[in-house]
C-alpha cells in the first residue's frame, strides 16, 4: 500500500494573501499599517489567530489530486510508503475512503502546500517524495513547524505538513499557543498537541503565555503574545518556516470588515500568503481552500478538531461577520460571495504590492535623517509624486519613527504641504509630530535648503531607518 503525493500543475500559480490557532487572521505589521494609511485606515485590521484561510475565482489547484476521484486536475503520483513506526495498518490506511483509494481532499490540501513551499523558495519544483529539501542557509534540512490551535483548519494543515515529513522531505513540528483566557485551555492545548504527535510531527510544544491587558484589545494582545512564542519557537528548533492556517472564508471575513472600516488597498488586499519575521517567515497555504474543506480534511484523517467558542461570540466584530453578515449576504446575493470577496483581494495585493514598491523606492531616495534622528523629506520631492505615493512615503516616514499613521491625522500631516510658511506641528499616534520647514529667504529651487516635511520621535526613540547622508 502507498500513499500517494500529488503531483504540482507546472503553470498554476498561489494567489495573493492563516494561521491556525482558531480565532481570526494574523495579518497585522506596521508597514502595513503605514501603507494603508495612505489610503484609507487607521485601524488595525489583523484577525485574530483563531480560525484562519484565497482567490475564489475556481483556482486550478483546488481540484482533487487523486486519478482515482474521476475529477479532472493535477495527476498524483505513487511514492513509497513511510507510515510512522509503529503505527499499525490504522495509521496506514489514515486518509483513504477506502483500502487504497486517497480522499480527493487530501491531495488537494497537501497540493496548496507544497506549491506555496515552491512559490516561495522554500522548496526546489519538482523536488520528489524521498528528496530532502535544505534550509535557505543550505547549511541543514529544511524545518517548519505548524502554529497549532486544535481547530480543523490548523489540524488540517497539520496532516499535510506530516505527509511530506513522514516521507522526508522536510522536518515538520507544531506549537500549539495557550493564551490561557478560558477555562479548559490547558486541556485543549493538550489534545491537540497529542493529535500532532499521532500524526508523526515532532517536536510538538505546548506554550503558555500570559496576554497582557493594553489599551489595543483583547485580540491583539492575544495575536502579540502568540507570534513572540511562535517566533521565539521556531528560533529554538531551527525552523524558517511557520505555517497558519487560515483559508478563504478568513480572507473574505477580512476584506468585508475592511470594507466596513474605510479601509485602502493595502487592507483590502486581505491577508498575506506570506509575512516575514526576524530569521524566518510565516506562510499561509490554505488562503484558496474553504472552511469546509479542512473540516473535511480531519475527517479523512479522523482527527478530532476543537471548536472555538469566541467563533461564534457575538460580541467580535469578526464572530457576527462570520455568523451573520456572510449567510445574509449569500441568501440575499446568492453563493459565491466569499470566493468573490477573495477574488477581489487578489487582484488588489498585486497593485499594494506594486505602490508599496514604488513608494520604498522614493523614501529611499528622497528621505534625510538629520543629526538629532529626525527624518526630513523635501517640499518639492514630495509634489512631484502622484497622491497615492506621497501619501505612502510619509506614512513610510511615520513607520520609520515608531509611530502609527491613522487615516485623518496622516491627512493633516500631507496638508502642510499646502501652508505657507512654518505650519504644524501635526501630531501622529506613537508620539510622531510632522511640521513645515519653509524654505530660507534666498534659497534656490530645487537646493537642499528648499522646503521640507520634518518629522520627529516625541517619544525619545531616535529614528533608526538606515537613512542618513541619502538623498
Amino acid at each position: 500500500m502507498s500513499e500517494r503525493e500529488p503531483t504540482p500543475a507546472p503553470d498554476s500559480t498561489a494567489g495573493a494573501a492563516g494561521s491556525g490557532s482558531g480565532t481570526a487572521a494574523d495579518v497585522h505589521t506596521s508597514a502595513d499599517v503605514a501603507h494603508d494609511a495612505g489610503i484609507g485606515t487607521d485601524l488595525d485590521l489583523a484577525a485574530d489567530a483563531v480560525t484562519p484561510r484565497g482567490p475564489g475565482s475556481g483556482s486550478d489547484l483546488d481540484v482533487a489530486a487523486d486519478p482515482a476521484s474521476g475529477l479532472r486536475g493535477p495527476r498524483a503520483e505513487a511514492g513509497p510508503h513511510t507510515a510512522d513506526a509503529g503505527s499499525g495498518d490504522a495509521a496506514r490506511l489514515r486518509g483513504r475512503r477506502s483500502k487504497g483509494r486517497l480522499a480527493p481532499v487530501l491531495g488537494t490540501a497537501r497540493l496548496h502546500l507544497r506549491q506555496t513551499l515552491e512559490d516561495e523558495g522554500f522548496l526546489p519544483r519538482n523536488i520528489t517524495r524521498g528528496q530532502r529539501a535544505l534550509d535557505p542557509s543550505g547549511a541543514g534540512p529544511l524545518k517548519m513547524l505548524v502554529a497549532l490551535s486544535g481547530g480543523p483548519d490548523s489540524l488540517a494543515l497539520a496532516a499535510a505538513a506530516a505527509f511530506y515529513a513522514r516521507g522526508g522531505m522536510f522536518q515538520a513540528g507544531a506549537v500549539v499557543v495557550d493564551h490561557r483566557l478560558q477555562e479548559g485551555s490547558a486541556e485543549v492545548a493538550e489534545r491537540a498537541a497529542a493529535q500532532a504527535r499521532g500524526l508523526g510531527l515532532d517536536p510538538v510544544r505546548v506554550v503558555p503565555v500570559t496576554v497582557p491587558v493594553t489599551g489595543d484589545g483583547p485580540e491583539a494582545s492575544a495575536r502579540t503574545a502568540r507570534h513572540a512564542a511562535l517566533e521565539e519557537a521556531a528560533r529554538d528548533t531551527g525552523s524558517h518556516v511557520v505555517l497558519l492556517g487560515h483559508t478563504l472564508d478568513d480572507q473574505a471575513e477580512q476584506v468585508l470588515l475592511a470594507l466596513a472600516r474605510g479601509s485602502g488597498t493595502r487592507a483590502l488586499a486581505g491577508i498575506p500568503r506570506r509575512r516575514d519575521f526576524h530569521g524566518g517567515s510565516y506562510l499561509r497555504p490554505f488562503l484558496d481552500l474553504r472552511r469546509e474543506d479542512t473540516e473535511e480534511v480531519c475527517r479523512a484523517e479522523e482527527l478530532e478538531p476543537w471548536q472555538d467558542p469566541s467563533n461564534a461570540d457575538p460580541a467580535f466584530a469578526r464572530s457576527r461577520v462570520r455568523t451573520v453578515v456572510m449567510p445574509f449576504l449569500e441568501d440575499q446575493l446568492g453563493p459565491g460571495v466569499a470566493d468573490s470577496l477573495h477574488r477581489s483581494a487578489h487582484i488588489l495585493a498585486a497593485d499594494a504590492a506594486f505602490l508599496d514598491a514604488e513608494a520604498e523606492r522614493h523614501f529611499s531616495a528622497l528621505a534625510m535623517t538629520s543629526e538629532d534622528g529626525a527624518i526630513e523629506l523635501p517640499e518639492q520631492g514630495l509634489r512631484d509624486l502622484p497622491e497615492a505615493l506621497r501619501v505612502r512615503v510619509v506614512a513610510l516616514a511615520v513607520t520609520a519613527l515608531g509611530g502609527s499613521p491613522s487615516y485623518e491625522r496622516l491627512q493633516a500631516a500631507v496638508a502642510l504641504l499646502k501652508r505657507q510658511g512654518s505650519a504644524g506641528p501635526v501630531q501622529l499616534p506613537g508620539k510622531v509630530s510632522v511640521h513645515r520647514l519653509p524654505r530660507p529667504k534666498g534659497a534656490r529651487r530645487g537646493s537642499g535648503e528648499y522646503g521640507k516635511l520634518v518629522l520627529r520621535s516625541t517619544g525619545g526613540r531616535a529614528a533608526d531607518a538606515g537613512l542618513t547622508g541619502q538623498g
